[in-house]
């Protein structure tokens, strides 16, 4: 039986870095995917010579169309609110009311008649003020459009400051990242209700990132997902090849490698 979802982002790249492999995975098995993001990202660190913000917007969306073919997505659907970039701008996406932040997430829940919608986690992972609105714009939304099925794309949050901890033990290699700024991000792992084994499309996975040139650029070279495109694709598949949900509504047990069980 086939599904649609719709995966609710902040920004383009949003969707690679959390659950690409996901959105491939789904695609190749026949379900609708669209692909719905917030902003264009123009207030995304990138290096200088991607120039203004609405130059580097361009760029972002032009990033995000590869992205979504290279994941198989259906449909890519642009809401077009201003990033809020970090600390918030005063009208960006995050200071919205929720009522008018959702209006067009629920109208395309009800035009796609969507099986399941994505999400953030109430932390938005690392904290980025778009991301935790996410999570509360994508419960309202799917509330009110009767979207049965809203699961949050995050990390078990152990494994993260596990990483972190070998990251911190490189010199220079992210600087200013420590595992303590991870104690309350992303989700703990007995909230944790699917893991997702994708290791199978790491190939889309990997061309999702790369279409992402923009944010893999920066004037001082320390970048996340320039550092991912770095690892041989023994260790990417080691590393990534696995995403993590929390299902409303579901007790965490045994945790799920089928994101549409519930709907089964």
């Amino acid at each position: 039986m086939a599904f649609t979802l719709v995966a609710f982002h902040a920004h383009p790249d949003d969707e690679a870095l959390l659950m690409g492999g996901t959105l491939a995975r789904l695609a190749a098995e026949g379900h609708r995917v669209v692909l719905a993001v917030a902003t264009d990202g123009e207030a995304g660190a990138a290096a200088s010579s991607y120039g203004s913000a609405g130059r580097l917007a361009a760029y972002r969306r032009s990033e995000l169309d590869r992205s979504a073919a290279a994941l198989g997505c259906a449909r890519v659907v642009r809401f077009g609110f201003k990033d809020s970039g970090w600390p918030a701008a005063l009208d960006g996406f995050s200071t919205l009311p929720v009522e008018e932040a959702a209006a067009p997430l629920i109208e395309l829940l009800r035009d796609e008649q969507a099986d399941a919608l994505t999400i953030y986690d109430p932390a938005g992972g690392y904290g980025h003020p778009d991301h935790r609105r996410v999570h509360t714009v994508g419960t309202y939304a799917a509330a009110e459009a009767g979207t049965p099925l809203v699961l949050e794309a995050t990390i078990d949050r152990r494994l993260i400051r596990r990483l972190i901890r070998v990251v911190e033990a490189i010199p220079g290699v992210l600087p200013n990242v420590s595992a303590a700024d991870y104690n309350h991000a992303y989700s703990p792992g007995t909230a944790i209700t699917h893991r997702v084994d994708v290791r199978q499309y790491m190939a889309e996975k990997r061309r999702s990132f790369e279409a992402h040139a923009s944010q893999a650029s920066s004037d001082d070279g320390a970048r996340t997902l320039a550092l991912l495109l770095k690892l041989p694709p023994s260790l990417f598949r080691l590393m990534l090849g696995r995403e993590w949900y929390v299902e409303h509504g579901r007790t965490p047990s045994a945790p799920l490698d089928d994101i549409f069980a519930s709907l089964r």
